[in-house]
């Protein structure tokens, strides 16, 4: 009788689902190649659902926005890196753990009207990552645009040079100012970092319209507490609000966004701002799918994990990243050696530092599970972070020392470039960037690669202009 071979499903192909599935390729190649001869003998099958065929690898977005690498540099195509994988694109809608299936919409049943599938599986890797924490805010569905995806970094490129288009052309000084008024919800790394690379782009583009200054400009960064980027500590983020000051952009610390109906933000201290840019970077939740299941969740709706790496009250599911909550064991030994900073019932950030390395322990850690050995926990100090703040300038703070201005901003490269995926990608993007360092930035907008079908519509006789419907 033939044996099946085992189903690992990982759900998800970001950080977490991507490095897991490689490392799975990596370990089980025996295991996956039994699998696709079909030689009677089970063998392992990985398959991966992402809703893209590619991974974004995020701290790059801010350079893409700004033009220092090109957008398809800062992705990962699944398909490439995991040849011995199968790659689903689609979505997980639910998991029903009692029953080891997960219910799933892919291109197909969702072009087809068929309506979604179930597809069993043997171990469950659940690794969907997260979505932006919209708040309420009247007007924000409407205007806001996200920074979460190297689409939205593009189009964000494309709309704040259209805004200097608009500024250049128009004779209305209402509408000049509200398309120069660039607002950034969130003094975390993705607000801050978006904010100073496109205010740096923007300011080099203004030397190219006869009518616009950079001090014509007026970019805006709200952040509902008393500091920005938290995670280079209290005097590094006190340098990088200096700075940002320095360039004339107006850091609001304390201060929310109430409203940004009528395209104009109301901001808690009592000031409005028309404006056509409203960037909403605000914090983090996680995936609504894990609303959907059946598995053991905290109280920020994150499933709760062992340091194993393994949910808690489920065998055979794991999870790492942004949709698990993982013992800071690094923390809790610091708490009790009495060293600064140790919090014994601490859990480990929701960052890129952790997710990656927390996959490849996961991979391990299921692989050893199939095979009947002893689990490892994971446990990793905490080695700091680094933060641009524009072309040459940065804070760091790494392993208890601080960096700022061009030798942060140069470790921040460094450390990301080591830490993108594939040797092609490094190479492609150690490319850019010198040949940016020789000739001028690119300042054009590609406006209409948002609606690739206008113009022929337009000529078709359907009506329709080319900006869209």
């Amino acid at each position: 009788m033939t044996k099946e071979p085992a189903r690992i499903l990982v759900v998800g192909g970001g950080y977490v689902g991507m490095y897991t599935a490689l490392r799975l390729q990596r370990r089980l190649k025996h295991e996956l190649r039994r699998a696709r001869e079909g030689g009677g003998d089970g063998g392992v099958q990985v398959v991966v659902l992402s809703p893209e065929p590619y991974m974004t690898y995020q701290p790059f977005l801010p350079e893409a926005a700004a033009g220092s690498i090109s957008p398809r540099h800062v992705v990962v195509p699944l398909r490439r890196v995991l040849p011995h994988c199968r790659i689903v694109i689609g979505e997980a809608r639910s998991i029903d753990h009692a029953r080891r299936t997960a219910t799933v919409e892919t291109l197909a049943t969702e072009h087809a009207g068929s309506g979604p599938i179930e597809v069993p599986y043997d171990e469950l890797v659940l690794a969907p990552g997260s979505v932006s924490r919209a708040l309420p805010v009247p007007g924000l569905a409407d205007h806001g645009i996200g920074f979460k995806t190297v689409e939205e970094a593009i189009g964000l490129r494309n709309h704040v040079l259209e805004q200097l288009d608009i500024a250049s052309s128009t004779r209305d000084p209402a509408v000049r100012d509200a398309a120069l008024t660039f607002v950034f919800v969130g003094g975390g790394y993705a607000g801050v970092e978006a904010l100073a690379e496109l205010e740096d782009m923007a300011r080099y583009a203004c030397r190219y319209y006869h009518n616009i200054r950079p001090r014509d400009m007026k970019w805006i960064l709200v952040e509902a507490t008393d500091r920005i980027l938290p995670e280079v500590g209290e005097a590094m983020g006190r340098y990088a609000v200096r700075e940002l000051r320095g360039r004339n952009i107006d850091v609001r610390l304390e201060t929310r966004l109430d409203s940004c109906e009528n395209r104009v933000a109301h901001l808690s201290d009592g000031s409005r701002h028309p404006c056509r840019t409203l960037v909403w970077t605000a914090g983090v939740k996680p995936h609504p799918v894990l609303e959907k299941t059946d598995l053991p969740r905290d109280g920020r709706g994150r499933l709760r994990c062992a340091a194993t790496l393994r949910v808690e009250g489920a065998e055979h599911v794991w999870s790492a990243g942004d949709a698990a909550a993982v013992p800071d064991l690094a923390a809790a030994r610091a708490s009790r050696s009495g060293g600064s900073g140790g919090e014994p019932d601490r859990e480990c950030a929701p960052n890129a530092q952790h997710a990656v390395r927390q996959a490849r322990l996961l991979a391990d850690n299921l692989v050893a599970s199939l095979r009947g050995r002893e689990l490892t926990a994971y446990e990793h100090a905490y080695a700091g972070s680094v933060a641009s703040l524009g072309l040459h300038k940065g804070v760091a703070h790494v392993y208890g020392r601080r960096l700022k201005g061009y030798p942060a901003w140069l470790l921040h490269r460094v450390y990301h470039l080591s830490r993108v995926p594939t040797v092609n990608r490094k190479a492609r993007i150690l490319a850019e960037w010198t040949l940016a360092g020789l000739f001028k930035r690119e300042i054009v907008s590609l406006g209409s690669l948002e609606h690739p079908r206008a113009e022929f519509e337009l000529a078709a006789g359907t009506g329709r202009h080319p900006e869209g419907p």
